[in-house]
C-alpha cells in the first residue's frame, strides 16, 4: 500500500488539474505560451499519474476499473466486481 502522502499529493494535482483546466485551454487556443508558463506546474495533466482508487498502487493500473491488478484480482474472486467472473472451460 502506498504511502498517505503520495496518494495525498495525487489528489492534490487532480484539483489543480481541474482548476485552471478551463483557463489552460484558453491560453492555448490563445497562443500565450508566456501566460501558460506562469501557472502552476502541476496544473498540468501530463503530471497527474494513474493510481489505484483503494490501495494508492501506481504500477499494474486497470483504467477500465479504476484499480490495480491485484486489488483486481482479489475483489474479482470475492465477488465484488459485478459482471466479471473468473474464466474456466
Amino acid at each position: 500500500m502506498a504511502r498517505e502522502s503520495l496518494k495525498a499529493r495525487e489528489r492534490k494535482r487532480e484539483r489543480l488539474v481541474a482548476k485552471y483546466a478551463k483557463k489552460r485551454a484558453e491560453l492555448k487556443a490563445a497562443g500565450d505560451y508566456e501566460a501558460l508558463d506562469k501557472l502552476p506546474r502541476n496544473a498540468s495533466p501530463v503530471r497527474l499519474h494513474n493510481r489505484c482508487k483503494l490501495t494508492g498502487r501506481p504500477k499494474g493500473y486497470m483504467r477500465k476499473f479504476g484499480i490495480n491488478r491485484v486489488t483486481f484480482r482479489e475483489m474479482a474472486s470475492a465477488g465484488k466486481i459485478p459482471g466479471v467472473t473468473k474464466s474456466s472451460w
